[in-house]
């Protein structure tokens, strides 16, 4: 359902943030709102991209605090129990794409995701993949960038997991440093709360470990899986 409708109290439930914050952004409309009879409602299609886009964009201790919100919003009974082993497998990983253009890197990251046989409809994948790049790309700092959907729908995808790769050189992709981007991660969550989530763990990882050069130096997806374990333990210790 991208369409339902928020209220403020249950907006500011679904994208992990206090109420008084959630006020603030909408005084100083720096979120997506809209006024009917009065009152001010929250589209879920637009917030969702709006919060993808904001949690791609935070660093130090903003990250810090939405990354412990978020965990907590999605997984109250284990705050700090990994994810990334449930997500992840070696046959979703390929460690040397050959595509040299960003639709390439989409349609080479599609396939992958394939191989998961957890994808519903690849077709419609892709063009949501491409709509949400349109949006804003997914991109980060550092060569990164961290693929999902324009939004979700409850049967685009079995169970949630990601599939990564790493292309033989970068590629230009809308990075905010302006650099080359050689290393993606393809988000796939049955649903928004967790995406929200894993896109925060995944950006933690990014900024709070040694993930990045990790994932370079790595010959294998075995070796990259491995990398993505151990990132994630090193940032849960923090």
């Amino acid at each position: 359902m991208p369409y339902k409708v928020f209220n403020a109290d249950e907006a500011a439930t679904y994208l992990h943030v206090p109420r008084q914050a959630l006020d603030r952004l909408v005084k100083n409309k720096e979120i997506p709102f809209q006024t009917q009879a009065g009152r001010t409602v929250f589209t879920r299609y637009d917030i969702d991209a709006w919060a993808s886009q904001r949690i791609l964009r935070l660093s130090g201790s903003n990250l810090d605090d939405y990354h412990r919100v978020a965990t907590k919003g999605s997984r109250p009974e284990a705050e700090n129990q990994a994810i990334m082993p449930d997500l992840i497998a070696t046959e979703w990983i390929a460690p040397d794409l050959a595509a040299r253009t960003s639709s390439g890197v989409l349609r080479d990251m599609v396939q992958l995701a394939e191989r998961s046989q957890k994808v519903c409809d690849s077709r419609q994948l892709l063009q949501l993949l491409e709509e949400r790049e349109q949006l804003c790309p997914t991109s980060v700092p550092g060569g990164l960038a961290l693929l999902h959907p324009r939004h979700h729908t409850p049967f685009m995808f079995m169970e949630s997991f990601i599939a990564v790769g790493r292309t033989r050189s970068g590629v230009p992709y809308g990075a905010p440093d302006g650099g080359l981007t050689d290393l993606f991660f393809l988000v796939c969550c049955k649903d928004d709360r967790s995406h929200l989530h894993t896109l925060a763990r995944l950006c933690a990882m990014c900024q709070k470990t040694d993930l990045l050069p990790g994932l370079r130096a790595a010959s294998s997806a075995a070796e990259i899986a491995a990398v993505i374990v151990k990132s994630e333990k090193d940032l849960l210790k923090v």
